[in-house]
């Protein structure tokens, strides 16, 4: 009579091994990955350079330069708008180079990362 389940061949156990050692390589990889891109500071501007801002590949804002001629009492707004507009821009810096750094280890897989 014919076992019925298990591996035929003993050869599945041997290829999930591997496939786990495969899965805890590309683990310590996606992680070295993240603390090298957590490292990295992204720099962006508005206002043809008046608004500078930079922010870490941990997406903490760490500076913000003002020129001083953007720094109008008389239009506060505005000056609020380049800085939210700096800040969107490095943030879509970060988020664009997390992306590309991740679909190395997903192939492009849709909803992975």
């Amino acid at each position: 009579m014919a076992k019925r389940g298990g591996f035929p061949g003993g050869g599945m156990p041997g290829n999930m091994a591997n496939l786990m050692k495969q899965a805890q390589r590309m683990q310590r990889q996606m992680e070295e990955q993240q603390k090298e891109l957590e490292a990295k500071e992204f720099k962006a501007s508005a206002g043809g350079g008046a608004v500078e801002v930079t922010v870490s590949g941990k997406r903490e804002l760490l500076g913000v330069k003002l020129s001083e001629e953007v720094v109008d009492p008389d239009d506060i707004e505005m000056l609020e708008d380049l800085i939210v507009a700096a800040v969107n821009e490095a943030l879509r810096q970060v988020e664009e180079e997390t992306g590309a750094a991740m679909s190395k280890f997903t192939g492009g897989m849709p909803g992975m990362f």
